[in-house]
């Protein structure tokens, strides 16, 4: 049997191809726009330019959630300056209150005044009396006498040896009379 060459060629029956057309028309049987970008003098036309306008703020809108209040990044010059720090001081005992009191020199000098026999004006009086005060009080807790000959001590410190050592054994033998009642 003879062989036949094939072809691309589908004869009548085969497929066929639409017929060349200029692309111009190409877009108007399809229903598209022939033209690309904008008309020309479209920046200059003040209709346009609105409508820009209207668009660029919806544009423009800010989507994110929350404050947009403005947040400074540097900090106010009168936080900027360094804070002093004090460290904090052991608490003083009865003994060193009372002999800062005692040092104090306008404690002193006004004093000084008194013994002349100055006339103290009123805030200065009242200061005195509250210094005054003040070590009386820490001198009583503390136990010392303000220069007075009196003694403040108690009765129990001003017991002899003697007197101390009968009341132990006093002590002692009301323990044993309790002991004994069980």
């Amino acid at each position: 049997m003879a062989r036949s060459k094939k072809t691309r060629k589908g004869g009548e029956n085969g497929a066929k191809f639409a017929p060349r057309v200029k692309k111009v028309d190409r877009n108007a049987v399809d229903g598209k726009k022939s033209e690309t970008g904008r008309k020309s003098g479209s920046r200059h036309n003040e209709t346009l330019l609105k409508q820009a306008a209207d668009n660029a703020t919806v544009k423009n809108k800010d989507t994110r959630h929350g404050s947009k209040k403005p947040v400074a990044l540097i900090l106010p010059t009168s936080i900027t300056k360094p804070l002093v720090v004090k460290p904090k001081q052991p608490k003083l005992t009865d003994e060193q209150k009372l002999l800062k009191l005692e040092d104090d020199p306008r404690l002193n000098q006004l004093l000084d005044q008194l013994e002349e026999g100055r006339d103290l004006s009123d805030a200065d009086q009242k200061w005195l009396d509250a210094q005054l005060d003040r070590i009386e009080q820490l001198m009583l807790s503390l136990g010392l006498t303000d220069g007075d000959d009196t003694p403040m001590e108690s009765p129990k410190k001003q017991l002899s040896d003697d007197d101390l050592l009968n009341r132990f054994e006093s002590g002692a033998d009301l323990l044993k009379d309790y002991q004994q009642k069980d």
